[in-house]
Formats: structure tokens, sequence, C-alpha cells
């Protein structure tokens, strides 16, 4: 072994396996960075003296005798303002041929933030976008998904979510992302001039896809540096989760570990959870919100993936295309937010329960009228008028290229019920219809 400027430097393997390689060391810490005959590796056990590294890429072509250097240290990212407006790589270093960051070195996966110090989330976070504010009010502090299939437009989504929502710093950890998707968040950016409250932390397809583990970890390090440091709301956009889970199995299946359901890793739900409980509202008024991308195989939720995040989020945003429009939906059936009862009424208006209730139930009856039509039955007037009304309700309400206010969205759904139907036919509270009806009574 020799020192070179504090690192730690060794030539004799032990042992070698697919994804690992062993040696006797000394003064190791666990989650340590090591570079093997050149390639990135990490400590994932010590027992005695015997240290084993996970290498990233895989240890195909190292000799017995490589050069194991040591960098004395986890993975790290240096925290302060000066990330605003950055993009980094898995490992935190700057790829837009910008400065490094100075500021102070905060190892990466710490612990979530004890219970005793976190309030309930009571504070609305618009988008925008209608079918999530809406149905499915997001508030401060909540961690939910997207779930959607590859073909569908979901970081368009995720990138029009982060330059509507209502936040001081937004924080994109990108998950194989393609080079195409990593330009098109960047250009979203640079156009609407909102990169100063943006922070970027990227790994492309081109990229080892182990790499993709360090991901959410470091923009959950900088977004707790904002939320707790600074008391700032901050939001945290994941895409792709499915493509984070990929890369634990790559590294159980080298790590010779016996696979549990659809070929994930035994500790999948301990991986995600330790994710997606660092979603946080703080007593201080900073908070952590996370929201996530779990790409589906096929709409099959049923998978492990979509499966276990499922029981750790509280509810999901379940997109869809729509055959009648042609449009994108958030689908009103199969999205939820456990939590929009926090802040409807609340913190919006008056009448934004029922209006979102009766909304989705006359979209319900469309449903029904549809597959009555496809069998053959006769539909009734009622019956006609809801499906005129589920076109016009789920182009001008549910479709993801919608930009309005809530207020906006109530008025819009008044105004469709006002069209299709009478007051008597809503369900409503009589004081509402009085106060918000907009057609002929």
């Amino acid at each position: 072994m020799t020192t070179k400027a504090f690192q730690r430097i060794y030539t004799q393997l032990e042992a070698i396996t697919k994804a690992t390689v062993s040696l006797k060391a000394q003064g190791v810490s666990n989650d340590e960075l090591a570079t093997v005959a050149g390639k990135l590796a990490q400590v994932v056990k010590i027992k005695g003296d015997i240290v084993t590294l996970q290498v990233f890429t895989g240890t195909e072509g190292i000799p017995t005798d490589a050069e194991i250097i040591f960098f004395g240290e986890p993975p790290a990212l240096n925290v302060s303002d000066e990330l605003a407006g950055r993009f980094f790589n898995a490992y935190g270093e700057p790829i837009d041929n910008g400065p490094k960051v100075e500021g102070e070195r905060r190892f990466i996966g710490g612990p979530s933030v004890n219970p005793y110090k976190r309030k309930q989330p009571s504070q609305l976070i618009p988008t925008g976008i209608a079918g999530i504010d809406l149905n499915n009010t997001l508030v401060s502090g909540q961690k939910i998904p997207f779930f959607a299939n590859p073909d569908q437009p979901y970081n368009q989504v995720m990138a029009n979510v982060a330059l509507r929502a209502d936040v001081d710093k937004i924080i994109l950890g990108g998950m194989g992302l393609t080079n195409d998707d990593y330009l098109y968040f960047k250009q979203m950016f640079e156009n609407a001039g909102a990169l100063n409250k943006i922070i970027s932390f990227v790994n492309t397809t081109e990229q080892p896809p182990v790499e993709r583990l360090l991901i959410p970890d470091m923009a959950l390090t900088a977004a707790e540096y904002f939320a707790v440091d600074k008391n700032q709301k901050v939001l945290v956009l994941l895409t792709d989760m499915t493509l984070y889970a990929d890369a634990l199995s790559i590294v159980s299946n080298r790590m010779d570990q016996i696979p549990s359901k659809d070929s994930m890793p035994g500790s999948l739900y301990s991986d995600l959870a330790k994710i997606y409980e660092k979603a946080v509202q703080l007593p201080d008024g900073g908070s952590i919100t996370i929201i996530a991308v779990t790409t589906l195989n096929d709409g099959d939720i049923t998978h492990a993936i979509p499966d276990n995040t499922g029981y750790i989020t509280e509810g999901q945003l379940f997109l869809r295309l729509d055959s009648d429009t042609g449009k994108v939906i958030v689908d009103p059936f199969r999205s939820l937010s456990r939590l929009k009862q926090l802040v409807i009424g609340k913190q919006t208006r008056e009448d934004h329960g029922q209006v979102m209730n009766t909304g989705v139930r006359l979209y319900a009856d469309a449903s029904n009228a549809k597959t009555k039509l496809e069998n053959g039955f006769d539909l009734s007037d009622y019956d006609l008028r809801c499906l005129e009304y589920a076109k016009e309700y789920s182009s001008r309400l549910l479709s993801i290229d919608v930009n309005i206010t809530i207020d906006q969205m109530l008025d819009t759904a008044w105004e469709l019920f006002g069209k299709y139907f009478k007051p008597e036919e809503l369900g409503i509270k009589q004081a509402l219809v009085d106060k918000y009806w907009k057609g002929n009574k």
C-alpha cells in the first residue's frame, strides 16, 4: 500500500466476482468511493480487514494486481446557493461548463427527518394542470408518482409541472434520460427564464446504469439544504424510478443475490421508501415535495415497482391517452391524491369539493353510457348529454396541456354543467348552485 495526497492506494486483490472485488485494507469506511483499475467503485461490505467494493461498470478486464485508490469519503455534494440554475452528473460534478460549486460538503443518503420534527402537510401546490389541481390536488410535503406507459409524454408533463408549480426551488433527478430528453429539459428551463430556481442532476442512457442509484440521493441532499437550512418550499422531480429500480436489479444480480418478484431485489420496498420518505413539511415553513415517474409495462400496475410504490406514496397520477379526444389526460378513475382533503375547500374555493365529485361522477356516467352503446343498447337523452359532456370535460379539464388557475378550472366545470345538465341533475348543494350556476335554471 502507498499513500498519495490523503488517498490510500493498494495493488493486490483477494477476490473478483461479476460485480465486486475484495482486498485487505485498513481505515476504510462504509459507502466510501474508490477507483479499481480506473473504474469507479464503492465500499459495500467490511468484514475484519477484508473490504468488498462494488464496481459500478462491472469487473470485466480487472486484473488481480489492479490499482485501487480510496477517496477517503462516501459520495458527497457541496451545498450552497450556487447550486441554483446548474446541471450536474450523478457525482455532483458540473456538466454545464460552469465552475465547481463551493460550499459545505455534505454526504448524500442520510436519514429522513425525525417524525417528531414533522408537521402535517397543509400547503397547496398548484401546478396549472387541471387534471391534478382540480381532482388530485397536491400538498407540500407530499410524495406522489406519475404512473405512465413509456410512450406517454411524462417528461414533458414533469417539465410543465416544474415551470408552473408555485415553489421556491425545483430539483430534477433525471435517471436514464435520452440526450433528447436532457436537452428538452435544459431548453425548457432556459427558455422559460426559470433556471435561477431549478437544479438538475442527470444520468443519461450513455452513462452506466448503476450511476442512476446516486441521482435521487444527490437531488434530495440539495433539497434538504434548501428546505431545512433555508426554509424554502422545494419540489423534487424524479424520472424514471423504473430505471432506478432496474439499476438496483442489475447490482443485485451481479452480486448473486436471490431475486424477488419480477426479478427485483428483495430490498426494493426499503430502497424506494428511503427515497420517498424524504418528503416532509417542516414546522418552520420549509418543505420537500416529491413527484416521481414510474413507467409501466403495458399499463401493468401489479409489477413489483408500481406495486411497492403504491404502498409508500400518498396516491398516484395516472396518465393515459383518451381515445375520444386524442389527448393525454390525467385519468380521474385511476388517479388519487390521499392528502387533497387537507386543502380542498380550505385553501381553495368553497365549491371545490362538490364540483370535483360531480365532475368525476358525470364522467363515470358517460363511461357507462359508452358501454351501453358498445353493447347495442338504446341511449337515453341523459346518456347522450353525458357523452358530449365527457368529451369537453376531457379536453378542457383532464388534458395535460391545460394551464389555468384553480378558480378558472372551477368556473369551466360550472360552464360545462350548465351547458349539458339541469341543476337538479348535479346533486350539488343549492346554496352553491345559487352562487355559481352558469346555465339556464
